[in-house]
């Protein structure tokens, strides 16, 4: 007897739902069922100023001089490194720590810069001097062209022009505009003139969605491995995006990326905005310029310079930790006489969770993207 096609597709389902025809769906969705939530951190890295009351720079501090905690539990520095220095491992500096920690205190204090007090120490000679220092950064320029830079535009062009030309031992530089949509006018490169000209070539637009921008910005930076940097020239309010700053802030957080907020009299009309430039720069690290003329643009450039050029980068593997979530980060300065300088670094980060099956090995996050 010769069934029909209708009968035959009967069958095959009858038997599917028995489970007389062991096909390998079944296998998938065994494995399906046994998949789990892991979180991988190789390692994380860290971009720390320290300053005095004056604002001015405490340099030369050895690893044993920095405490880590990472949700209250102590971290170990595996690397460290000060300004444009050298790397050093973890191998490295363990003689470091078996020196007096008093002494260690002491020399530092002393080497405490004042910048104030050096002759001839004008904005030109600070541009020059530093430019040189800031060696092995990798400097990702965000640009307001919305219509709320109409009238300083061309002005604004020149200052970010000049930045750009001063970095001249920086690792690489990319130049992003943005509007109502992001361009990437100039993708990472050495070359200065090719990053010059995304500046010069750079249209004005309508809205602006700063955080929209800044959110594909710091995607874009945390792919690259080493020390990063954001420097935002924003002229204020954001009326485009579709993206919470908190949202921004917590991404930079979490890839240890600082941004450096530049703006000018007009973005203080708004104060939302002003608290919203000042919470992110402070919380990834980095600092808010409120510009009252152009020439203050170029002096905040000189700043990040100077803050880039002087900052301690360490990193640890964290210890053991359940927690999936956010990480509180607190970095701490050892001894009493150390205890009187400030330090400004990210506040923690949430790890990545990478989704496995039970029968293969978990993948470990990208060893070139440290948290």
């Amino acid at each position: 007897m010769r069934l029909k096609p209708t009968k035959k597709r009967s069958l095959l389902i009858v038997a599917l739902v028995l489970g007389l025809l062991p096909v390998s769906t079944f296998r998938t969705t065994a494995q399906q069922d046994t998949t789990r939530l892991h979180v991988v951190v190789n390692l994380v890295q860290l971009n720390v100023a320290v300053t005095d009351n004056k604002g001015n720079y405490v340099t030369s501090l050895h690893p044993s001089d920095f405490a880590i905690t990472e949700d209250g539990l102590s971290e170990k520095i595996a690397t460290f490194e000060e300004g444009n220095g050298p790397t050093a491992r973890l191998v490295d500096i363990t003689a470091d720590a078996g020196k007096n920690g008093a002494d260690e205190s002491v020399s530092a204090e002393g080497r405490s810069r004042m910048q104030d007090g050096v002759p001839g120490s004008s904005l030109e000679d600070r541009l020059e001097t530093l430019s040189s220092t800031l060696a092995g950064s990798n400097v990702f320029i965000l640009f307001d062209t919305s219509n709320y830079m109409y009238r300083g535009f061309v002005f604004a062009q020149d200052a970010i022009a000049d930045f750009v030309r001063s970095l001249e031992s920086a690792d690489k530089i990319s130049f992003y505009s943005y509007s109502r949509n992001l361009y990437r006018a100039a993708a990472l490169t050495s070359d200065r003139s090719e990053v010059v000209r995304g500046v010069r070539t750079s249209v004005a637009g309508d809205d602006a969605a700063l955080y929209n921008s800044l959110l594909l910005t710091v995607q874009d930076a945390g792919q690259y491995p080493g020390r990063k940097a954001i420097v935002v020239f924003s002229n204020g309010p954001d009326n485009a995006s579709t993206v919470p700053p908190e949202d921004v802030a917590e991404l930079a957080q979490s890839a240890g990326i600082p941004i450096y907020m530049i703006s000018t009299t007009e973005a203080q009309l708004q104060p939302v905005s002003t608290a919203v430039f000042d919470r992110m720069s402070a919380a990834t690290g980095g600092k808010a310029y409120f510009a009252k003329s152009w020439r203050d643009e170029k002096n905040a450039f000189a700043s990040i310079r100077d803050d880039l050029a002087h900052l301690y980068s360490f990193s640890y593997y964290p210890q053991p930790n359940p927690n999936r979530g956010w990480r509180s980060i607190k970095v701490q300065l050892v001894g009493e006489r150390l205890k009187k300088y400030h330090i400004r670094t990210r506040k923690g980060y949430r790890p990545r969770t990478n989704r496995f099956s039970a029968g293969n090995e978990p993948a470990a996050a990208p060893e070139s993207v440290p948290h």
